[in-house]
């Protein structure tokens, strides 16, 4: 016990809006729906844990997760609480500072357990029906900062990390949620299979039809992890949890479940880094930013790629440095910096250009191709052009190059394109053009699952105003204005926008 108040369970507790005698009665009827029938809480008990800092015992940690996870609709982790996961009593979390609350970084251990308990809530949510949005985003640059030197140092996976004599160990905090078990190569080939079906629906469909199966996978890999395997198939684990969180946090991003989104990107991070895959991480990192531009946090996203491309190291094949420069763009377009952005693209373009293809780009880089490069530019173009029109004209030629290039199986690119070269075309005063790519956007979007893709078009619409009289984009704004999906967090077409870019 620290005899200090625990702020930030006692933060939770209000929003909660229970009173300490609810909470002890629910914690009671909870353990004992989890299989603790004998658990005994009153209400002294939570005046300690709030008031002196105490940490209760497992499963209480556990208990008090899947409570507060279920009335604030999002997730809430045993970190969250202010509680070690180990739940010792009278051992007070070190879970850092108020810019740096997850204690970033984590030890692999931890990464496979915030990760293992992590997806079990977020389950639970999309179980239950609820809406997991309700946290706050870390800031980039607080992100960055707990980051860098740990990302910049060489990976521990194979020297440091504790060993023990058995060749496979399993670690007893993940048997709570999955009957771990050693895995080999054919198991993991699978696994790794599975990803590239994920990635291919993800980038046809959008993120909202195939979220939970990803999570719910990502949610067996750590459960595999808390078994130590022989480092070759450790490496392999840790990459394909990369993968699968990537996955589920741009899934997430696509839907709208921001908070959630930025802490799969924090895990996915980790995970790459643990398997030694530092461009991973850094591509990871990238997604991150990517979120923090599409809510109007440009600075956010710049102090992110400054580590996503430092932490990369020079492994990192050329391609994959040409798209976190195409981001970093898209970052100072936002802030209407265009000669920044004109050179950060033109190196972007060199290094795409300087990719000889001699070396197997991995498998999450393999949809960044000359079609996106476009794309991209298109985008850093188009949003450049509300601070300079003139930038609008280049915005359109990129935009119709990438459409040209697009293979089948891209629905969701295409739908962005699409929309940067209609609003691109609204900014350069050619309303007949604008309202038929538009159109074609509309018809699309229907078919997808992303509300990124209508964030987007609902920044397009407010180009359509000064149109509003001219027939043809008349027609346009009644069709959206009826299409356009309404709901808790949705704001009404007609409303104010905000500056949102959506990316593919």
């Amino acid at each position: 016990m620290s005899g200090e108040p625990n702020t930030r369970l006692s933060d939770l507790f209000g929003l909660a809006g229970w009173s300490k005698g609810e909470l002890a009665r629910l914690v009671n009827r909870q353990a004992a729906a989890m299989g603790h029938p004998q658990l005994a809480t009153d209400t002294s008990r939570v005046r300690r844990w709030i008031d002196m800092g105490e940490t209760p015992r497992d499963p209480v940690p556990r208990v008090l997760a899947a409570l507060f996870t279920e009335r604030l609709g999002r997730v809430v982790t045993i970190e969250d609480l202010g509680f070690d996961r180990s739940g010792r009593a009278g051992k007070r979390q070190e879970a850092g500072s108020a810019d740096n609350p997850d204690g970033l970084p984590w030890a692999p251990e931890r990464t496979a357990a915030v990760l293992t308990e992590f997806t079990g809530m977020d389950l639970m949510l999309n179980r239950r029906g609820l809406v997991g949005a309700g946290a706050a985003l870390a800031a980039g640059s607080a992100l960055s900062s707990a980051m860098h030197d740990w990302l910049h140092h060489d990976p521990v996976l194979s020297s440091d990390a504790p060993r023990l004599n058995a060749p496979l160990h399993a670690d007893p905090a993940g048997f709570d949620r999955y009957e771990a078990a050693p895995i080999g190569s054919q198991e993991i080939e699978a696994l790794e299979r599975s990803v590239e079906v994920f990635r291919a629906w993800d980038a046809s469909r959008g993120g909202g039809l195939q979220r939970k199966a990803v999570v719910g996978q990502l949610n067996e890999v750590g459960g595999m992890l808390a078994y130590r395997h022989p480092d070759h198939l450790q490496r392999r684990l840790w990459g394909v949890a990369a993968n699968l969180a990537v996955l589920a946090g741009w899934m997430s991003h696509d839907v709208g479940l921001e908070p959630t989104a930025q802490k799969y990107f924090v895990i996915a991070t980790h995970a790459a880094r643990e398997g030694g895959d530092r461009p991973r991480a850094g591509e990871a990192l990238s997604r991150a930013a990517r979120q923090m531009i599409h809510l109007g946090r440009p600075d956010d996203a710049l102090d992110l790629m400054k580590l996503a491309r430092s932490g990369s190291g020079e492994e990192a094949l050329p391609r994959t440095r040409a798209m976190l420069h195409t981001i970093e763009a898209w970052a100072q377009a936002s802030l209407g910096r265009g000669q920044a952005m004109r050179r950060t693209l033109g190196e972007a373009e060199d290094l795409f250009v300087s990719d000889k293809g001699d070396v197997e780009p991995p498998s999450w880089m393999q949809m960044f191709d000359e079609a996106d490069l476009h794309g991209m530019e298109a985008l850093a173009f188009r949003t450049l052009a509300d601070h300079e029109p003139s930038a609008a004209a280049t915005a359109q030629r990129h935009a119709r190059r990438a459409l040209d290039l697009r293979v089948g199986g891209r629905q969701r690119s295409k739908i962005f394109d699409h929309i940067s070269l209609a609003s691109a075309c609204f900014i350069a005063d050619d309303p007949e053009q604008a309202a038929t790519y538009a159109r074609l956007a509309l018809v699309s979007i229907r078919e997808t699952s992303s509300l990124r893709t209508w964030d987007r078009l609902r920044e397009m619409y407010r180009l359509t105003g000064q149109y509003a009289d001219y027939g043809k984009v008349q027609d346009l704004r009644e069709e959206i204005e009826l299409s356009m999906p309404k709901g808790p967090g949705r704001p009404s077409v007609l409303g104010p926008a905000r500056k949102t870019y959506g990316s593919a």
